[in-house]
């Protein structure tokens, strides 16, 4: 296979990567979803990320429909990825592409499952030792060397079994010689540490060459110390060279030259014969060490090549399993034919999240989410919570997809084809309508089962024309035997539904001390929700500073005229008072 023939890879793009890695080791990286290789070669970030996550499945990333429901997509493994114990941990995070089928779902639920309760069961101390193991395994560059000393690291800690299992066969004295000896190897030779007798050559060698360097001051050291016949002075040069270099007299007269033509000549030629001599010997120690330490590696071959793809696979497991145990991920149901919750949270959201309960389609989700119909039609209070409770339904489905755990105590999610999810995007024209349109219903009409999320319809064309719309929407979802909920503030618009479809509502319940908006975020089935603007109203009366905003806002609230907005107003009025 040809770097063009992978998705993304345009000629200009694979000429970079050929420059660089060259054919076969970017072909490599790209199936091993080596992100930063790639981006060292040269391509950013982001195409890299793009390319590796069509390389894992071109038909996979069709499930989502729509641009938002690839942000959310993007934003989830964003927040995952930060949970990543090494920077190759968090490439394979957001590389993470759905699953083609429920086996390969479970297989992963099954796996980071058990990542997610070894992780928890470990002590603070332990989770800082393998913590401590992959930093130091990352700041050496990943290499063979920095995977087999991090395994011994979760050895010592005492991590074996379940997601450590596969460290738990291998030999830990023939991994030590085995790291030991790859510390010692380079890339163009050996370390120095490694064997005493080539240190020895090579601090000799070295030595000798220093002085073959500046032979002129060596021959005024020797005449400065009295030498005044040629032999006196050769002998000088002799014992001089020996007490620099560590030498035995011996062996720098078996580098000397006879018949030099004078002093000069005499010192230079000894010391380029003796450094030259004391190089290839240090090259010749060097081949033999290093045949030595590739035999010790050789030796613990089996278990190297093991322990690498272990910490590898170990480290991507660790990091899904802090981001399950962080936001308290559970185990999701591949099953039904829609998709239900029970007490779901909103993974972008901070602080204390009211959970909710919601369901549509057939699952068997126990408890008050309803079961059966299509399509919910869900109405409510302004910032009521309606996007964010699309926003969730999303997360759990994409995340379920991926064979990862949802933030629910339970839910149930069926096999979905497409997911729609369509966020209320503030532009009111044609051209606005007719690309949602264009986005959002050729994936219901398409092929496969899909999951519709739209959210207010009717922000993008006039309110009459929307509601034509809305009702012509549900009905298609009902015919082609979609799921779907759509979020709409036109409930009273919308002509009679169809009988597998219903209304919910979500309630503001009044303003806080604090004077913030109180909502029950859990919707109530079959109800038709109050978008209550009276409360926001109140609201900005209670917090307006202008005389004459402050009046244009009451104008607004008397116009309202219910008994509940002006008791609030009286409320915020009598509070203002007392400060």
């Amino acid at each position: 296979m040809r770097l063009e023939q992978y998705w993304g890879v345009g000629p200009k793009t694979a000429e970079t990567l050929r420059g660089s890695l060259g054919e076969e080791a970017a072909i490599a990286a790209i199936e091993s979803a080596d992100v930063r290789a790639l981006a060292d070669a040269g391509v950013s970030r982001g195409r890299a990320t793009r390319v590796l996550r069509r390389a894992g499945g071109t038909e996979a990333m069709d499930l989502f429909g729509t641009r938002d429901a690839r942000e959310v997509y993007d934003d989830l493994l964003d927040i995952a990825a930060g949970y990543a114990v090494t920077d190759h941990a968090a490439d394979r995070v957001r590389v993470l592409t759905p699953l083609t089928s429920d086996e390969r779902r479970e297989d992963r639920l099954d796996d980071v499952l058990e990542a997610r309760d070894a992780w928890a069961g470990l002590s603070e101390t332990d989770r800082e030792a393998v913590l401590d193991a992959f930093a130091e395994y990352d700041d050496a560059g990943g290499t063979d060397r920095a995977a087999v000393e991090c395994a011994l690291a979760l050895r010592e800690a005492g991590l074996a079994g379940g997601t450590f299992a596969a460290l738990d066969g291998v030999d830990e004295a023939s991994l030590r010689e085995a790291a030991a000896a790859l510390a010692a190897l380079t890339d163009d030779g050996v370390a120095a540490g490694a064997d005493d007798r080539l240190d020895r050559l090579r601090e000799r060698a070295a030595a000798a060459r220093d002085l073959a360097d500046s032979a002129f001051d060596v021959v005024e050291t020797v005449r400065e110390r009295g030498a005044r016949d040629a032999d006196a002075f050769q002998s000088a040069v002799v014992g001089y060279v020996a007490e620099e270099t560590g030498l035995t007299r011996g062996r720098v007269e078996s580098a000397s030259p006879d018949g030099a033509v004078d002093s000069a000549d005499f010192v230079g030629s000894t010391l380029r014969t003796l450094a030259d001599e004391l190089a290839a010997a240090a090259d010749e120690r060097a081949t033999e060490v290093r045949a030595e330490l590739e035999a010790d590696v050789a030796d613990g071959g089996a278990d190297v090549r093991a322990v690498v793809d272990a910490v590898s696979e170990i480290a991507f497991l660790l990091s899904l399993a802090r981001f399950a145990v962080a936001h308290d991920l559970s185990r999701p149901s591949l099953d039904g034919d829609g998709v239900a919750v029970a007490n779901a949270r909103n993974l972008f959201l901070s602080g204390d999240v009211q959970p909710v309960t919601y369901g549509v389609g057939e699952h068997g989700i126990s408890g008050d989410a309803p079961a059966g119909d299509r399509v919910a039609v869900l109405t409510g209070a302004n910032s009521g919570g309606k996007t964010t409770l699309l926003e969730t339904v999303c997360q759990v489905v994409i995340l379920a997809s991926m064979g990862l755990p949802v933030p629910a105590e339970a839910a149930e999610v069926g096999r979905f084809d497409t997911v729609v999810f369509h966020r209320r995007h503030a532009s009111f024209n044609a051209g606005v309508l007719e690309s949602t349109l264009k986005s959002v219903v050729p994936p219901l009409v398409g092929e496969g089962r899909t999951l519709m999320l739209v959210d207010e319809f009717e922000a993008i064309t006039e309110p009459g024309r929307a509601a034509d719309l809305l009702n012509g929407l549900v009905e298609l979802t009902v015919d082609r035997g979609a799921v779907g909920v759509y979020v709409t503030h036109l409930a009273a618009d919308l002509s009679p539904l169809p009988d597998a479809a219903r209304v919910d509502g979500i309630f503001a319940e009044g303003l806080t001390n604090d004077l913030e908006l109180l909502v029950d975020y859990q919707p109530r089935f079959g109800v038709v929700g109050k978008s209550t603007p009276e409360f926001i109203v109140s609201r900005l009366v209670a917090n307006a500073g202008d005389r004459a905003v402050r009046q244009g806002f009451e104008e607004l609230a008397s116009a309202v005229g219910e008994e509940a907005v002006q008791r609030t107003l009286s409320d915020a009025e009598w509070t203002a008072g007392e400060k």
